[in-house]
């Protein structure tokens, strides 16, 4: 399906990592890291990075981005460009383009995923076969789902992370009353995110003070409530496992992943002893009628190292295993 070498990329809205894969069943190589606003568009910063980077000219690419993978151009999520696998082709010569969501390469790493790449969050048990979900807090909140079919696996890309999310308890409701929301909605990545952290911790601090609250930053939320020297941060982190928890069974419902929901993004893997005593396992369980099967549903944090390359490393190397949605643009014979 690829020709090697071949180019790959993990593009945010604030920065592009880019690597090269140089023969069939390696791993990338990392080439760069480039900032989005330092380029005026995608081609100058594969540019820049293979001038970094050296080795050979690619000869087929696939790109991962962090937006809706929907026409032949797409406009990047927060941040100014427009990308089009074509052109890109274009621009390098190459005989093949593919243009994915982000969270299609860390659903293709899953597939394969080791144990020791996984922490647990709850009971574990094996179950083979069955559907996945993916999922991961982070700058915003990505999702997919891996799907056996047939013979292959099937990739189901979301934008989960823009449906409603909703208070269940009475706490829950005087902190939704006060959360700050974006384009006058509540969604699940309002909350399940960094910028959701700040906005949780505010609304936290504002119900149990009675005063408005500014936001701080993520990271400081996470350090207050991890070392207890914030309470309001140390409730806060409770209230997001407990909500993830809650999201995480949602998406295990309605995909039936039967075989485990894997957790990655940049917050998870900082707050495992959040996640193992915060009641995340209780929320992603209590899914009546269902809930002999959801405790039956193993919960586990991507701890491996680079799951996104991983990823694109899978779909290149073993292209005829997935079927997946994307753009994807090829050499006419």
């Amino acid at each position: 399906m690829f020709e090697f070498p071949v180019l790959v990329g993990d593009i945010g809205g604030t920065n592009a990592r880019f690597g090269l894969i140089e023969t069939a069943g390696q791993q990338p190589r990392l080439l760069s890291h480039e900032a989005t606003a330092d380029h005026p568009d995608p081609s100058s910063a594969i540019r820049a990075s293979l001038a970094k980077g050296g080795g050979p000219s690619p000869r087929s690419a696939i790109l991962a981005i962090a937006g809706r993978v929907d026409g032949p151009e797409i406009q990047l999520t927060n941040a100014h460009w427009k990308i089009a696998g074509q052109r890109i082709a274009a621009d390098f010569d190459l005989s093949a383009a593919v243009v994915v969501n982000d969270y299609v390469p860390v659903a293709a790493g899953a597939a394969d995923i080791e144990p020791h790449d996984l922490t647990p969050v709850g009971p574990c048990p094996p179950v083979p076969g069955g559907a996945r979900v993916v999922l991961g807090p982070g700058t915003g909140f990505g999702a997919a789902a891996l799907v056996p079919y047939a013979a292959h696996l099937a990739i189901v890309s979301t934008e989960a992370g823009h449906t409603d999310l909703g208070p269940v308890d009475a706490f829950e409701e005087k902190v939704w009353r006060v959360l700050e929301r974006v384009e006058d909605r509540i969604t699940v990545e309002t909350v399940l995110s960094g910028p959701g952290l700040s906005r949780l911790h505010a609304a936290v601090a504002h119900v149990r003070t009675g005063q408005p609250h500014g936001k701080i930053e993520p990271a400081a939320v996470t350090e207050a409530g991890l070392n207890a020297t914030d309470p309001h941060a140390a409730e806060t982190l409770e209230l997001f496992g407990r909500v993830l928890g809650r999201v995480c069974g949602d998406l295990a419902l309605t995909f039936l992943a039967t075989s485990g929901v894997y957790i990655g993004g940049g917050i998870a893997p900082r707050i495992l002893k959040v996640l193992a005593e915060s009641g995340f396992r209780a929320a992603f369980e209590k899914k009546a009628p269902f809930a002999a099967m959801m405790r039956q549903i193993p919960t586990s944090v991507i701890t491996v190292h680079d799951p996104a390359f991983r990823g694109l490393a899978a779909l290149a190397n073993e292209g005829a295993k997935f079927v997946y949605h994307g753009q994807v643009w090829r050499k006419q014979a």
